[in-house]
């Protein structure tokens, strides 16, 4: 196979992480709102949405194969094309007596796919481009990957909502919406097809005499850090309260007043919180990094938790105050979520810290293994507590569970240095 190493970066890095994000941003949010569309309560929406976490959170265990068998370049493409098969199916489950779980088990299929996607992306990153070069384009691939974030949460939201109003049936609106992006994946599925390179070093790992055996100390080495509980109990609760936040904003801003909720329609909701909140919660993100470069991760933790924690009161007011002015309503979701991505640049900051070391890629990823764990387990009982307790005292709940995330920042340990540039 020729080689490409004069392939330039720009023709296949924003691509590649704006394709990676899509398939995550429909199973975690596109089908939380497509759901509430449909009548759905909150109680399975959150459940089985969470659950859909469980992909992300054992990853893990199978990342090696990726490694063992194939190239990484093969399985990219091959699982662009499982994605765009996946997202056309959902499209066509939507009209289906039993449409909610018949694409509740497609979208396993698309959440499995898309968390292997994820594993031989970010392994092709770092072979087909120099060490320099990735460093360079590290900017590039996490604007790209908010990029895909807006569209999917913003215009695509936009879209069901006005298709829903002009045919008067959401499914078939939604099953548009699906299509639409089984379209662009199989055209970044065929783009990529033709335009990745084909590294040397891109090849099947070599065994070694008892690859279960390395891949059992890989484990172990994680479980055996100093202060592991401090490390398990930090990655854990720092979203918890976020967490159960999360499985209920839209149907929250969607369900009507008389319901405790804002009453907006579909295509306000995208505008609101996908793309005003995308918005904040990108400045927010990159304001975040800037300051820990020059500040260090140690200085900016306390600032960061309050940031990320303290603006979920922002749904405690508007839950008591139903505020109906949209202008109002983006405004307080911009802060929220500008919140947010400041704060939670220092929870990856900190798994970037505590993953250093010879097994740094695989430490790595059961660091984000255990993020989604402590989103997934939350995330599941959330929607019945809420329609136990009503949205007002739900949030009110959920700025309590913010509690152990403090307690847990006042004890792990930071290197004062790290972070700086």
């Amino acid at each position: 196979m020729q080689t490409s190493p004069t392939r330039n970066p720009w023709s296949w890095v924003p691509s590649l992480y704006f394709g990676q994000a899509i398939p995550y941003v429909v199973v975690m949010s596109l089908s939380v709102i497509m759901y509430k569309d449909m009548g759905i309560s909150n109680t399975d929406i959150a459940f089985y949405t969470s659950l859909l976490y469980l992909p992300w959170v054992i990853k893990p265990l199978w990342s090696p194969l990726v490694d063992m068998f194939g190239t990484k370049r093969g399985w990219t493409v091959t699982l662009q094309l499982v994605l765009a098969a996946s997202l056309g199916a959902v499209g066509a489950t939507l009209h289906l007596p039993a449409f909610f779980m018949v694409s509740l088990a497609v979208m396993w299929v698309m959440a499995f796919s898309s968390a292997t996607h994820d594993i031989s992306a970010d392994g092709f990153y770092m072979l087909g481009l120099r060490q320099q070069q990735q460093a360079a384009y590290v900017g590039v691939r996490s604007t790209f990957y908010r990029l895909a974030t807006l569209a999917a949460q913003g215009p695509l939201v936009i879209l069901a909502g006005w298709l829903a109003t002009r045919l008067n049936d959401a499914n078939q609106a939604w099953a548009i919406v699906f299509f639409v992006l089984a379209g662009v994946f199989f055209a970044l599925f065929a783009w990529h097809h033709a335009v990745l390179p084909h590294p040397d070093a891109d090849h099947k790992a070599a065994q070694g005499h008892d690859p279960f055996g390395e891949f059992v100390a890989t484990f172990a080495s994680f479980f055996r850090k100093r202060d592991i509980w401090l490390i398990l109990g930090f990655i854990l609760t720092f979203r918890l309260g976020e967490s159960q936040l999360l499985k209920l904003v839209a149907p929250f801003l969607k369900d009507p007043i008389a319901k405790g909720g804002l009453g907006l329609s579909t295509a306000e909701y995208g505008t609101a919180y996908g793309t005003v909140g995308i918005i904040a919660l990108t400045i927010g993100g990159l304001f975040g990094g800037w300051l820990i470069s020059r500040l260090g991760l140690k200085r900016c933790l306390w600032l960061m938790v309050f940031a990320v924690h303290l603006p979920d009161l922002v749904f405690v007011y508007l839950s008591a105050a139903q505020p109906t002015h949209f202008a109002t309503i983006c405004a307080f979701l911009a802060v929220e979520q500008f919140g947010y991505g400041f704060g939670f640049t220092a929870l990856l900051m900190y798994m970037i810290m505590v993953s250093d070391g010879p097994y740094k890629t695989a430490h790595y990823s059961i660091c984000t293994g255990l993020m989604a764990l402590g989103m997934m387990v939350p995330g599941m009982w959330s929607g019945a507590l809420q329609e136990m307790l009503g949205y007002r005292h739900f949030f009110v709940w959920t700025c309590l569970a913010t509690i152990p995330a403090f307690a847990m920042a006042a004890l792990v340990k930071i290197d004062p240095e790290f972070g700086k540039k």
